[in-house]
């Protein structure tokens, strides 16, 4: 990880994003104290169990926010985009994190210090409204994808996972898978064998191609009846 020291606050997504009900004033305070932080792929970005002491948003890059289990196996929660704020889930529950953050790509955090964030909140109630709907939000978009992902048979849930990464994260039919089979069997709750039998079926049907880490959608009806019907 590098951290930089220096970030320029000049038309920057944060401003529009999540300041709309904070004065001038307040967001002078907290670009003059922001830091930005560069992780390649792989790196830890949020560790389960450190204490939380920044507001963290993620301003490029992708990350998988997951949890370690007692056998060792990651549970997925969810995949984070730019614009997303990926402390979101436990800054005001818990003191500690209960969960982990990993770059999948290459990526930048905008951290901002917890207690600026919590100062601003006690005396701004639309700023505080604005937190909790952007909370509840996130919750619901985990929730909701977990009961899609789980209703679905073996090759509804591949489909699924496919067009995921296809149309919300690339926009391409075309794209590097930024996880390994292992993660997307944790992902949708499959074994690592179920999910290679089902992408190698897939590129045997005609549906998809497969180049290494590289997967291509052929037939994006098929794909999407798929996903809906199995």
């Amino acid at each position: 990880m590098e951290s930089i020291n220096t970030c320029n606050c000049e038309g920057c997504e944060l401003k529009s994003l999540f300041f709309e009900n904070v004065t001038t004033s307040e967001i002078e305070s907290i670009c003059t104290r922001k830091t930005e932080h560069e992780y390649s792929k792989g790196d830890i970005i949020i560790q389960e169990g450190e204490a939380i002491q920044d507001f963290i948003y993620l301003k490029t890059g992708l990350v998988k926010l997951y949890r370690s289990g007692n056998n060792g196996k990651e549970q997925i929660i969810c995949f984070a985009l730019p614009l997303d704020f990926v402390s979101l889930l436990s800054i005001f529950s818990e003191q500690k994190y209960n969960y982990s953050v990993a770059a999948l790509e290459d990526s930048v955090t905008c951290n901002i210090r917890m207690e600026e964030v919590k100062s601003i909140a006690s005396q701004n109630g639309k700023f505080t409204l604005s937190l909790i709907e952007k909370v509840n939000k996130a919750t619901d978009r985990i929730i909701l994808d977990f009961l899609e992902v789980k209703q679905k048979r073996l090759y509804g849930r591949i489909a699924y996972i496919l067009l995921y990464f296809s149309k919300k994260i690339y926009n391409s039919k075309s794209f590097d898978l930024p996880v390994s089979r292992k993660e997307i069997a944790e992902y949708i709750g499959m074994t690592v064998e179920n999910v290679i039998r089902s992408l190698s079926d897939l590129r045997k049907d005609g549906i998809i191609k497969i180049f290494g880490p590289n997967i291509e959608i052929v037939d994006e009806d098929r794909l999407l009846r798929i996903s809906e019907l199995s």
